[in-house]
């Protein structure tokens, strides 16, 4: 008696989990969907950045799913698909003409989006195998420069520290 009461709940457990993971994933595309549609009739370049930078968080939590999973190679490219929507949406940004040292709107915003993506990368490097790191490591690479232009554009009047040396010092 008692060992089918346990094994029921062991049943009820496993069918639970999968129904989340199942329900994880739908509400992914549904969203993914919505996102899409949003991007196509979205016509201020601001906006279409931040939905474009939802889009890309939408591919990095696919990629870090399918990683756990074990499918590299499908990871690898969700992780170059986050890449594309990244770049997609820091060039709409740069594009939209505004100066983001004065109206920082959707700069700071992708600004923080980037910093916790690189968290995100870098937690997911640590869990995967060494041999399977290396489109990891590229993206988080190309997202560190993307960032540093961030940075560049909302504070234009640091330097980088190459040009804080005194001119005729040479180390």
């Amino acid at each position: 008696m008692i060992w089918r009461a346990l094994l029921t709940i062991a049943f009820l457990l496993i069918g639970a989990q999968s129904l989340l993971a199942e329900a994880s994933t739908e509400s992914l595309s549904q969203t993914e969907a919505n996102l899409l549609a949003r991007l196509q009739r979205e016509t201020d370049p601001v906006r279409k950045s931040k939905a474009e930078t939802r889009l890309a968080r939408v591919k990095l939590e696919q990629a870090i799913q399918a990683y756990g999973q074990g499918n590299v190679e499908q990871g690898a490219q969700l992780v170059s698909a986050y890449l594309a929507r990244i770049k997609d949406s820091w060039q709409l940004l740069r594009n939209c003409g505004k100066n983001a040292a004065r109206d920082s709107r959707g700069f700071k915003e992708l600004d923080i989006e980037l910093r916790e993506d690189v968290r995100f990368l870098d937690d997911l490097k640590r869990r995967i195998s060494y041999l399977d790191r290396a489109p990891l490591e590229q993206a988080g690479k190309e997202l560190e420069q993307v960032r540093a232009q961030v940075l560049q554009a909302l504070f234009p009047a640091t330097r980088t520290p190459e040009a804080t040396k005194p001119l005729g010092k040479t180390d």
